[in-house]
């Protein structure tokens, strides 16, 4: 979908996680971090996802990774999401889709039948010169903190 491809530099992004906060590959600048991109807060998958990179923060933070995830919702529905399942990372509010657009995860699918057009889980690792070392295309939900180690670890 992306066309995006590691050693790629990272593309210019910039976007308000569920605080107001502005996150952006600017403040990320020099630190080694994961931006994952997901459908929906509160969906099974998405849930899945969230909480399996919750439960190996530490271990993911003893690497020095930082994680953003991203999608549409709104600031109210991440602070939710985040409140519900004691994430321990901010999620972007990409609700005018420039992040989702600037990593080109954004494009048509599938689900029992139908076609739309909506956001592709994808996870793309960034190294701290900004560097694309990894990208993740169809990540698996349990156990997507296995994954995201490995892909810097390669």
């Amino acid at each position: 979908m992306t066309t995006l491809k590691k050693n790629d530099n990272v593309p210019v992004f910039s976007g308000k996680d569920q605080d107001g906060n502005i996150i952006s590959n600017e403040t990320l600048a020099g630190k080694k971090y994961v931006v994952y991109f997901y459908p929906k807060d509160m969906t099974p998958g998405c849930t899945d996802q969230a909480c399996n990179l919750r439960d190996n923060y530490t271990q993911l933070g003893e690497q020095g990774i930082h994680i953003i995830g991203v999608s549409m919702d709104s600031e109210t529905s991440h602070q939710k999401f985040i409140a519900k399942h004691t994430l321990p990372f901010p999620l972007i509010a990409d609700t005018d889709r420039s992040v989702i657009d600037a990593f080109g995860v954004w494009g048509p699918k599938k689900f029992m039948g139908k076609e739309y057009d909506g956001i592709h889980r994808t996870t793309f690792l960034v190294n701290e010169s900004g560097i694309i070392v990894d990208i993740i295309s169809k990540p698996k939900t349990k156990d997507h903190a296995s994954e995201i180690i490995a892909g810097f670890n390669q």
